[in-house]
């Protein structure tokens, strides 16, 4: 392993006005918790209208997301008693939000008023237009006199650049398996955005015994009782800093409802009603949506949200976010369940919709944001198949299909969460065929925290022997961490970023593992 993470290209945009360093101090520092960090601007914002608040509003930090060529979604939540469903009155109140070319906002772009409104948990969603391609902003918050922490973003590249693009890739963050240390080393990592794949927060009831326990008596099931668990989450003062330092795209996966939830159909049936279990639904995705940087596109319709979506980074990238949870058939038993055809995972809309954008493509590297493993996982040593059937495996027909029509596409590479695992593997085109072409490569990305601090012998013991029954796989580890991605026209270089432990609240980061992706040369090599 290498200590060091160093950034092919990393002069290739300079940072104008205050310079990388005013920049980062501006960035980084986000809650009074937040050690080693500059202290960013904060100056008196006036009283208006609204009676000023004794306790600050902004305990919860900010965060930009979804980027286009000309505009990114700037997010805050007003709670000043954060984990007691935040502590705001039941009324509208208005946010003032600035967006400047420089940390110290003497060159304000754009600036306008929000409604932070108590139905919305008093999230504001600010959907700025009107900016510059492949550029760097700061931007803040004023409410109720109280000013917010200073958060960075970028806009996407112009439509018609073909540049270089960096990508952290996250999933599985667990409060309780430890502390969010992956985020501290990302930050240094300076991404041009961050990608979470899903399992933001886990619904899980409070465990004693836990590296840090959640809050609250059971599981989450009412709103209030989700924005809790969500609010506790952002505490954390390195996924606060990290939200702050860039923008992200995200979706959810199972926990931040139910585990191996299946459209409307819970883990526990027998346990969960279903009209109890869509109004849990509702909920989870109301608070969802309530603490994360998305457009107005992802305001849920009850037990409904649409949150597969497209971005685009200039000619170099095109990026489909998926969504695996809302529209997919329940999860298989048995073999045969698996592959019988009338299973679906993305539902024909959104399987309609990903193909269009798959051949439509104009971008250099096409990237599929997808939940779970679309690789084959076969845990049967020797003969025989036994796949793992909450992810692809589990929708033969489907993900054959899809297989099929990746082997039409210029450059796809999936980027994956879930397993709580690093798994790299070539894409086949018929995994049960060994001769079969690769079509493509997927990265599935470790947990930032979920599994905690790993047995590396008994992990080894469990999964050596399976290494013969797939040969696809060119790297498994348990390892916690995240993915990091530089792109550029001639190839995807990866490092698989990992800390030494997530027990406690520091550690050292080192690369595991360099990979390659080729231009024109589908599957992934080691380094």
């Amino acid at each position: 392993m290498t200590a060091g993470a160093p950034r092919p290209g990393s002069n290739r945009r300079s940072f104008l006005a205050t310079g990388a360093a005013l920049g980062a101090a501006a960035a980084t520092q986000l809650l009074p918790s937040a050690s080693a960090v500059a202290q960013a601007p904060r100056t008196a914002a006036r009283t208006v209208a609204e009676p000023r608040l004794r306790t600050d509003p902004f305990t919860l930090g900010v965060a930009s997301g979804d980027p286009l060529p000309d505009g990114v979604v700037l997010w805050t939540r007003l709670a000043p008693d954060p984990l007691a469903g935040g502590g705001m009155q039941d009324r509208a109140v208005s946010v003032r939000w600035e967006l400047a070319t420089d940390a110290r906002f003497r060159r304000v772009e754009r600036s306008g008023e929000a409604a932070a409104r108590a139905e919305f948990g008093h999230s504001v969603h600010v959907d700025v237009r009107g900016l510059r391609p492949d550029r760097v902003y700061w931007y803040r918050f004023r409410a109720q006199g109280h000013v917010s922490p200073v958060g960075r973003t970028r806009t996407a590249p112009h439509p018609t650049a073909l540049g270089s693009l960096r990508i952290a890739l996250a999933s599985c963050q667990n409060w309780e398996a430890g502390y969010f240390t992956p985020y501290a080393d990302m930050l240094r990592q300076d991404p041009d955005f961050v990608l979470f794949v899903g399992d933001y927060i886990y619904e899980n009831k409070p465990t004693p015994t836990a590296v840090r326990v959640h809050e609250g008596a059971d599981e989450p099931c009412t709103l209030t009782q989700y924005r809790n668990r969500y609010a506790q989450y952002r505490s954390d003062p390195r996924l606060a800093a990290m939200h702050a330092a860039a923008p992200w795209v995200v979706t959810f996966d199972d926990h931040e409802v139910d585990n191996d939830y299946a459209g409307q159909v819970p883990q526990d049936p027998d346990k969960q009603p279903h009209d109890a279990f869509v109004d849990r639904i509702a909920a989870a995705y109301r608070a969802y949506y309530e603490h994360m940087p998305v457009r107005a596109a992802q305001v849920p319709d009850g037990p409904h949200v649409q949150m597969y979506r497209r971005l685009d980074f200039g000619r170099l990238a095109r990026l489909n976010v998926l969504d695996t949870r809302q529209f997919r058939s329940d999860q298989a038993t048995t073999q045969d369940g698996a592959e019988d055809p009338s299973t679906t995972m993305l539902g024909a809309a959104q399987k309609r919709w990903l193909l269009d954008g798959l051949h439509s493509s104009p971008a250099r590297w096409n990237l599929i944001a997808s939940q779970i493993m679309l690789a084959e996982t076969d845990l049967q040593v020797g003969e025989g198949k036994l796949w793992y059937y909450d992810a692809w495996d589990g929708y033969q027909v489907e993900r054959n299909a899809l297989l099929g029509e990746l082997q039409k596409v210029r450059n796809p590479v999936v980027l994956t969460g879930d397993r709580h695992l690093t798994m790299v593997s070539d894409l086949k085109r018929d995994f049960a065929d060994p001769s079969s072409a690769v079509v493509g490569a997927e990265f599935v990305g470790t947990s930032v925290t979920s599994g905690g601090d790993s047995d590396y012998a008994a992990f080894d013991a469990e999964w050596n022997p399976r290494k013969a029954d797939n040969p696809h796989w060119k790297l498994i580890d348990t390892h916690r961490g995240y993915h990091l991605f530089d792109v550029d026209r001639d190839g995807v270089d990866a490092q698989v970023r990992v800390v030494s432990t997530v027990v406690s609240p520091d550690a050292t980061a080192s690369t595991l593992q360099a990979l390659r992706v080729e231009d024109g040369r589908p599957g992934v090599r080691l380094v």
